[in-house]
């Protein structure tokens, strides 16, 4: 099965891309695939939560800033991969230590990601829905957000289900619910919010 999850930043996306990567891999191998490239007291900070988070849950971590399909052998292809996120893999991929930047980095990406999908036998994806407010930004950080939406709409398009966190709830918006995941903390799209009530 092939999840993408996204949902507003530190919003417990990767409390429940774990749990959800758990449910799918039973008693297969299970990897945890890091593509955050620290660079403040903030992302160690983070990244020292997460680890302390999934301790005990049978991961084993890959450090894979870029270059995601480099993965494929370093784990086993029968077992369930949670990538967190796209969010950090296309922000490494696209702005070089050197100042450069890849204009063509998010077409590559979620080519990438698409590949590697088809050649494992789970994955759970991991993004932030950045792009969707009205704010004004410049024209660098508007190409990021707008070559983030084409990542997730490619994944969207190809994956098996897509998965949206918001308010603690998870709203399924294609595919289904896997079968005995917290369905009392999950919500369907269809029940659609009318008058203030679902």
């Amino acid at each position: 099965m092939k999840v993408l999850i996204s949902g507003g930043v530190k919003n417990g996306k990767t409390y429940h891309a774990q749990r959800l990567a758990k449910a799918l891999s039973g008693k297969g191998p299970l990897y945890y695939i890091a593509t955050m490239a620290p660079v403040d007291r903030e992302d160690d900070e983070r990244i020292a939560r997460h680890i302390a988070e999934r301790e005990g849950w049978g991961f084993e971590t890959i450090e894979c800033p870029t270059d995601i399909m480099s993965c494929v052998y370093r784990g086993r292809p029968e077992g369930v991969f949670l990538l967190d996120s796209t969010t950090a893999l296309l922000a490494n991929e696209m702005f070089s230590k050197d100042g450069s930047v890849d204009h063509s980095a998010a077409e590559r990406v979620a080519e990438e990601l698409r590949a590697f999908a088809s050649c494992v036998e789970g994955i759970v994806v991991v993004s932030d829905s950045i792009y969707s407010d009205a704010q004004t930004y410049s024209e660098l950080t508007q190409e990021y957000r707008i070559s983030l939406a084409y990542i997730d709409r490619a994944l969207a398009k190809s994956f098996d289900a897509v998965y949206e966190v918001c308010c603690g709830k998870i709203i399924c918006h294609k595919g289904s619910l896997l079968e005995g995941y917290g369905k009392e903390s999950l919500e369907n799209k269809e029940n659609k919010v009318q008058g203030g009530k679902v």
